[in-house]
C-alpha cells in the first residue's frame, strides 16, 4: 500500500514539476507573481480536450501548448512588459483579474460541468507495480514530467538563450547593457512558461476531471511548490514539486483529516528551517 501511495504522490509530483517549471521561469526573468497561472493551466486542459475531440490526444498534447506560447507572449507583450515598474501590488492585482477573466471565458464557452478526457489507447492498459495493477498513463505522465526537468536543464545551461535567461535572472541591466534584448527575452521565457502550464494541463486531463474550479488546487500548491524551493529557482521547484505529492499522497490516506493543511505545514516547517527555500531566492 505504502509503495503505490508513494507512485501516486511521484506521479502528482511530476505534475507538479510541468506545471511550477514556467511559474518559477516567469518569476525569475519577469519578477511577477503569476496569480493567473493557474487559469492558464485550466484553458490549456480545455483547449487539450476540444482538440483531442477533433483530432486524438497527441495532437492536443502538441497544439494546445503550442496555443499557449503564442498567449503567453502576447500576454507579456501587453501585460508584463507595461507592468514591470509598477509597485507589486499592481502586478499581483492585474494578474488576479486576468485570473477572473479566463475563468469566466472557460465557463461561457465550455459550461460549468465537469469534463473527462479519456486516455489515449496507446495508454490505455495496465501495468503490475507492487502487485498492484496502476494505468500505464501515470507511468507516462512521470515520463513527461522527468523529460520537461531534464530539457530545461539542458536548455538553461548549454543553449545561448539559456545563457541568457540565467543572466538576465540574475541581473537583467547589466545583461541589457551586454546587447541582450531582454524584451524579446522576456517573450520566450513568458511564452515558454505559459505553455508549459498549458502542457500541464493537457496531461492532468486524462486523469482528473475538468472544471472551472480546476484552477485552484494546483495554483495553491504551485506556489507553496514555488516558495518552498526558493523564488525562481528551477532546481528547488523540482525537489519541492516531488516532496509535495509525496506529502500530498501519503496525508490524504494516513492522515485524512488534516490532508489540507500539510502543503502549508510543509511550507512553515521548510521556511523556518532554510527561510530562502531549498535553493535560496532569486531577488
Amino acid at each position: 500500500m505504502l509503495g503505490i501511495n508513494l507512485f501516486n504522490g511521484l506521479v502528482y509530483g511530476a505534475l507538479l514539476i510541468i506545471m511550477c517549471s514556467g511559474l518559477a521561469l516567469i518569476y525569475g526573468l519577469r519578477r511577477v507573481v503569476n496569480f493567473a497561472h493557474g487559469a492558464l493551466y485550466m484553458l490549456g486542459a480545455y483547449l487539450g480536450y476540444s482538440i483531442a475531440l477533433h483530432t486524438n490526444f497527441w495532437v492536443a498534447l502538441v497544439a494546445a501548448p503550442a496555443v499557449m506560447a503564442l498567449f503567453g507572449v502576447l500576454l507579456d507583450r501587453y501585460g508584463f512588459r507595461l507592468l514591470q515598474d509598477r509597485e507589486p501590488l499592481s502586478v499581483v492585482l492585474v494578474t488576479f483579474g486576468l485570473l477572473l477573466v479566463i475563468e469566466d471565458f472557460v465557463q461561457t464557452v465550455w459550461g460549468k460541468s465537469n469534463l473527462s478526457l479519456p486516455a489515449p489507447e496507446l495508454l490505455a492498459f495496465s501495468i503490475d507495480l507492487f502487485g498492484t495493477q496502476v494505468p500505464a498513463y501515470r507511468v507516462g505522465v512521470i515520463v513527461v514530467g522527468a523529460a520537461v526537468a531534464l530539457g530545461l536543464s539542458l536548455w538553461l545551461r548549454f543553449s545561448r538563450i539559456g545563457l541568457f535567461v540565467r543572466a538576465a535572472s540574475t541581473d537583467p541591466a547589466t545583461t541589457a547593457m551586454q546587447g541582450v534584448n531582454t524584451d524579446n527575452l522576456s517573450a520566450v521565457v513568458v511564452g515558454l512558461g505559459t505553455a508549459l502550464a498549458g502542457l500541464a494541463g493537457v496531461v492532468a486531463a486524462p486523469f482528473l476531471s475538468l472544471s472551472p474550479a480546476m484552477s485552484a488546487d494546483v495554483l495553491i500548491d504551485s506556489f507553496v511548490v514555488v516558495v518552498v524551493g526558493g523564488l525562481g529557482s528551477l532546481a528547488g521547484a523540482f525537489v519541492a514539486a516531488l516532496l509535495l505529492g509525496m506529502v500530498q499522497s501519503i496525508g490524504a490516506v494516513y492522515l485524512p483529516n488534516v490532508a489540507v493543511l500539510l502543503p502549508f505545514l510543509l511550507m512553515v516547517a521548510i521556511l523556518i528551517w532554510k527561510p530562502a527555500g531549498f535553493a535560496g531566492s532569486r531577488t
